[in-house]
């Protein structure tokens, strides 16, 4: 036990900032001058577009998050996996793509998330569609002890710290500290580590989130470097409205007229080199 002889009698209550307050300093230590235009951008309503193509009937989603999906690449005849597939929009551009060939799973942990994720698939895709999509509930961070070398494509849209959707709901922001976006990025590196298992040799992975923290995004890019060197390579590509960051690039709506925030990096697998007899 430490005692405090200086001020036996006394005890202090430790101050708590405003939850506001709090959130902001957090934020303006990354984004310094910026940070008043983004945040103002970030508690505007955001704006859906219309994803129709090969769909039954139109579905709204954030441009960001199409412009992400796509950069997947999908080629009919591929095995994809979509990690945290909820609500589901991604899944319908990577089902479109297949056209009914390949398979798809996709997952997600939450019963919840994962009716809707239902709803999703069959009120918009075509039979054809459906039928080579299995939902799952899996753990995405042990998805490589049970499947390796399985997929061509795997997407992992990870659970992030969602800045825009805390600003915008008072219950949510009063539960913010600053170590949420800390605690999250063990996890998505648990869940990267483990898309990089399932993927095949030559395969890529997809990894994003609507975090604007470098904690949850470049970061969690350079911790796999550290721990997975050799086993993989970063893929440059050019996406509309997005900023270059040093792994990956992220929309942010100040900038992009109200698109994201969504940060993403591809990923490729390395092949697999067999040693020479000698």
């Amino acid at each position: 036990m430490v005692l405090c002889y200086s001020f036996p009698m006394a005890k202090t209550k430790k101050k708590t900032l405003p939850p506001m307050e709090r959130f902001d300093n957090y934020y303006i230590n990354y984004y310094k001058d910026r940070w008043p235009s983004l945040k103002e951008a970030l508690l505007k309503k955001s704006n859906p577009i219309e994803l129709k193509s090969d769909l039954v009937e139109p579905y709204y989603m954030d441009e960001a998050s199409i412009i992400c999906a796509n950069l997947l690449n999908i080629e009919e005849g591929d095995a994809v996996l979509d990690m945290c597939a909820a609500p589901g929009g991604k899944t319908l551009i990577l089902a479109s793509k297949l056209k009914g060939t390949g398979y798809l799973v996709s997952n997600d942990r939450s019963s919840k998330r994962r009716a809707r994720l239902h709803s999703v698939i069959n009120d918009h895709l075509i039979e054809e569609y459906r039928e080579n999509i299995k939902v799952t509930a899996h753990d995405s961070t042990k998805w490589g002890i049970f499947e390796k070398n399985v997929y061509d494509k795997i997407l992992l849209d990870a659970p992030c710290s969602s800045e825009r959707h805390v600003l915008s709901t008072p219950s949510a922001l009063e539960l913010w500290t600053s170590n949420r976006p800390k605690h999250l990025s063990y996890q998505q590196f648990a869940m990267l580590a483990a898309a990089l298992d399932a993927v095949k040799p030559g395969g890529y992975v997809l990894y994003s989130t609507c975090a604007i923290t470098p904690q949850e995004d470049e970061e969690v890019i350079e911790k796999l470097f550290k721990k997975r060197k050799g086993k993989f390579e970063l893929i440059d590509f050019d996406a509309e409205y997005s900023e270059k960051k040093k792994y990956g690039q992220i929309i942010l709506p100040d900038t992009a007229n109200g698109r994201g925030p969504l940060y993403f990096c591809l990923i490729k697998k390395m092949e697999e080199v067999e040693e020479e007899n000698e």
